[in-house]
């Protein structure tokens, strides 16, 4: 008999080189191990059925004349086996150095020992079914973390596009490498998390979590895989008490650290990115000690800032005038300088601030203009703490600081630092949100956003959806409007969308824009101009300047970097990409991810308020909305650049207005603005205070019932923002809520509205106890959302009972009798109508007539009083 073999709790390369070393030695019976993983084991239970594999309980009598060993170097006890046995090892792992002389091994330097058995499948030209070719792509795909690891090799890649030549299924291999721990795995990573330890060893971030399995008879590698994805360390190591001894797992993302090499000295194995060991007759916390003195002898830095950086750099002080520093930088040709005061580092100058600066004609010092912190090195630091340096601050330039006298005493740039990495080295952060991406969109929106992205493929433009989608997807607030940037030529992708699925593009070729209005096949709620037709806006990425402070941008074409840099703050920076086999990939250029995890709105540079003043209401918006905050110097730049606003038209500013008014927390944003001056900045009657913050807080907008006659909004938003507007200023006399309305150039409509609910505010009191028909004469003659939002917004119970009962009650009551029984009667049309029929009604009103009869005898007694009354 002659079998395959591979390693006890096998993953899913295990299972698919069992299966590529039976598909080229028929003969040989692929032997499935005791244990499996719980992700590997559910593909198995679906589709085990198309698979050759047999359990070694199945195997018969026989004596066992060969093995494969694949994935693995060690030999598995199976019945049959003995010194006559012949062994051949098929594995991608660093050879054994004690493994038998007369083993025939084969090692290959890949992601994946499935890649070397799919190499010869292709070489023979073998057929595979589509499951084959799956379970296949999925023992590549999950030791390269979907070729991302550092480890993956083109080989890999190669030979998993052949596997989806072969028809495998990223579907399916989706769902199996992604596959949700179990309850007591959930329960582990819980622990291990609660209680990892964050270690910072030259440079390199290492975590070490340490827990109990109990009597969890489950693998353990997938809570190692989903903690390392999580925190995103140099290195992790796990140590979990078990009942069989303590078990030692460990994953390294970078090649600085070998973590076979570090278990080696504990007895276990595996190669440089990924090992394990068991040890029996340690404790964890005696492991955990041991490990911990180990590791600086493993982690050591390569390369150190004093190797690559500048010496006696230019410093400026916050006093300089940005003349003098503009200056130094044409001089000397540096495109930052650090400041120091006292010879101590407060932040550094880059050269876009000087420029702006300079541009805009603004005598500034260079500590208004300045990147405010103290982000910096030490000589002997090494290139990966920069590199995390550099990615948390985003400066391009890195003062280093003698670690004795704290003086600056060098300068290290970002190109310093690009030099000494290795191409392929992967980015801080990266991100697929493929997955993410595709539950968040309805069906009809994930139809139509792929089938824009094969377009985008086919046509060799980038496409990106960017901003706030990207923002609330990773916030968990997924939404479902996106907005869609091209790096290309976005009028062109429109017209091949168009000549591919059907519909009209309308363009703008100064601006690169273009709208796709969508055919009926493909119409979903994309967004609905105001034709009717459904559409796609389409935008060519750009990059903008401002002439001057407030003015509206002037654009021109750029890439998707420089687009994104000319958003308002570092976390609507983010973008995904779309196109081809980059669909998912998350874009950070200017740390829109760590301020994201953060909870920081920081704005891209010091003079972003001053560009557009608006900012500032939406720095505000922003860090109420998701509960962040403002971090400090962003909150200085902010403060500094209050007067502005006086520069920005009342248009934009109504609609930052507009967007604040829609918010649930409403009430913080205003109070915050508040609290900075910027109500009263953009116009000193827009005032705001307790009795505000409590009706904003507690009023709910939903549209009421008919009887306040306000069907008319048809959007719930607008109706919202008109009440909110009227109740803000209703209690400002009318010529003081005249001026705000002129400031903010609030539509004719709501103006009104306002001013009238000014009037009925100071009225409404003077009504109580007045007859229904006094009260009726009074309101009917204002607008019914002046009269809901002051119905809302009142205290008083008599005020808000007499407005109800207008709209409920009153303003229903009518006479029976019209102008057309008056005519009837003979009586020819004249003011004498009005007269009888409001007499009528007030009557009906004020209760003095109940009956239809006792309105015909009043009616006779008002026609026969004619001559005697003054019309």
């Amino acid at each position: 008999m002659h079998i395959i073999l591979t390693h006890e709790q096998a993953d899913f390369d295990a299972l698919a080189s069992l299966l590529g070393a039976y598909l080229i030695n028929e003969h040989y019976v692929p032997v499935l191990p005791r244990r499996i993983n719980r992700n590997a084991s559910a593909f198995l239970t679906l589709y085990g059925v198309e698979l050759p594999f047999v359990d070694p309980r199945d195997l018969p009598n026989q004596k066992v004349l060969s093995a494969i060993l694949v994935d693995t170097q060690s030999s598995v006890s199976i019945k049959g086996m003995g010194s006559h046995t012949r062994i051949q090892v098929i594995d991608h792992h660093p050879i054994k150095p004690d493994i038998p002389r007369d083993w025939d091994v084969t090692i290959a330097d890949v992601g994946a020992t499935t890649t070397i058995l799919t190499e010869r499948l292709r070489d023979t030209d073998t057929a595979l079914s589509s499951i084959q070719a799956t379970l296949l792509l999925l023992g590549i795909y999950e030791d390269t973390g979907s070729l991302t690891y550092t480890r993956t090799t083109p080989r890999d890649l190669q030979a998993s596009a052949y596997l989806l030549d072969q028809g495998a299924e990223l579907g399916i291999a989706n769902n199996f490498l992604n596959h949700p721990l179990s309850h007591k795995q959930q329960g582990l990573y819980d622990r291990l998390l609660e209680n990892a330890d964050h270690l910072h060893i030259n440079g390199f971030t290492v975590i070490i979590g340490c827990g109990e399995a109990g009597d969890m008879q489950e693998e353990l590698s997938s809570i190692a895989h989903k903690i390392r994805d999580l925190l995103d360390p140099d290195a992790i190591f796990l140590l979990i008490k078990t009942t069989g001894g303590v078990q030692m797992i460990a994953r390294s993302t970078c090649d600085n650290i070998d973590v076979a090499a570090i278990l080696r000295e504990f007895g276990g194995g595996g190669h440089e990115r990924a090992a394990a060991g068991l040890l029996r007759e340690q404790s964890v916390d005696d492991i955990c000690g041991q490990l911990i003195d180990l590791l600086p002898q493993h982690i050591t830095p390569s390369i150190t800032v004093s190797q690559i950086m500048s010496g006696l750099p230019q410093v400026l002080t916050p006093e300089d005038s940005v003349e003098d520093a503009d200056q130094q930088m044409k001089r000397y040709g540096y495109e930052g300088f650090p400041v120091a005061e006292n010879n101590k580092l407060v932040g550094l100058l880059n050269r876009r601030s000087v420029d702006r600066a300079i541009s805009h004609n603004l005598n500034l010092s260079v500590g208004s203009i300045m990147e405010v912190g103290k982000y910096s090195v030490h000589p002997e630091d090494s290139v990966e703490l920069l590199k995390d340096v550099v990615i948390e601050s985003g400066w391009g330039q890195i003062p280093v600081i003698d670690p004795q006298t704290e003086e600056i005493i060098g300068i290290v740039t970002r190109t310093d630092l690009l030099k000494t990495l290795p191409p392929q080295k992967k980015i801080p952060g990266y991100q697929n949100l493929a997955s993410r991406l595709e539950a968040a969109l309805p069906g009809d929106r994930l139809i139509l956003l792929r089938s824009i992205a094969n377009v985008a493929r086919e046509q060799h433009i980038a496409l990106y959806i960017v901003g706030g989608f990207v923002r609330d997807l990773l916030l968990d607030r997924p939404s479902i409007d996106f907005d869609l940037v091209v790096e290309g030529d976005a009028i062109g992708l429109a017209e091949a969308l168009s000549t591919n699925y059907g519909g009209r593009v309308t363009s703008h070729t100064k601006f690169g824009t273009a709208k796709w209005h969508l055919p009926d096949s493909l119409s979903g709620e994309a967004g609905i101009d105001e034709t009717g037709l459904l559409y796609i806006d389409l935008v060519t990425a750009r990059r903008e300047f401002y002439q001057h402070p407030s003015a509206l941008p002037t654009v021109e074409r750029g890439s998707i970097k420089l687009d994104l840099h000319r958003r308002d703050f570092t976390i609507n920076t983010l973008a995904l990409r779309l196109d081809g086999h980059h669909y998912g990939e998350l874009h950070d250029y200017w740390g829109g991810l760590q301020d994201l995890n953060n909870r920081t709105i920081r704005v891209l540079h010091s003079l972003s308020f001053v560009d557009d003043p608006t900012r500032m209401l939406r720095a505000v918006r922003f860090e109420k909305r998701f509960d962040f905050t403002i971090e400090p110097r962003t909150l200085e730049l902010l403060l500094e650049a209050r007067d502005m606003m006086d520069q920005v038209s009342g248009d934009r500013i109504r609609h930052e207005l507009d967007s604040i008014l829609v918010e649930q927390r409403v009430h913080k944003i205003l109070s915050r603005l508040d609290e900075f001056e910027l109500l009263a900045t953009i116009h000193k009657n827009l005032q705001w205070d307790e009795w505000l913050y409590s009706r904003f807080s507690s009023i709910h907008t939903s549209l009421p019932g008919d009887e306040w006659e306000l069907a008319h909004y048809e959007s719930a938003r607008m109706f919202r923002t008109d009440v909110l507007y009227i109740i803000w200023l209703m209690r400002l006399s009318k010529n003081q809520a005249k001026d705000v309305i002129k400031r903010l150039k609030l539509p004719v409509k709501l103006a009104n509205a306002v001013t009238s609910a000014c009037e009925l505010w100071s009225l409404l009191p003077t009504l109580h106890g007045s007859r229904p028909s006094v009260i009726v004469s009074e309101l009917e003659t204002y607008p019914p959302i002046a009269r809901y939002a002051i119905y809302l917004a009142v205290s008083s119970e008599k005020s808000q009972q007499l407005l109800d009962k207008y709209a409920r009650i009153w303003r229903n009551i009518d006479t029976s009798i019209t102008g057309d029984d008056l005519k009837s009667l003979g009586l020819p049309p004249s003011p004498a109508y009005r007269y009888i029929l409001k007499s009528l009604r007030t009557s009906w009103l004020d209760g003095e007539i109940s009956t239809t009869e006792q309105e015909a005898r009043l009616l006779d007694q008002l026609i026969e009083s004619l001559d005697n009354v003054n019309l």
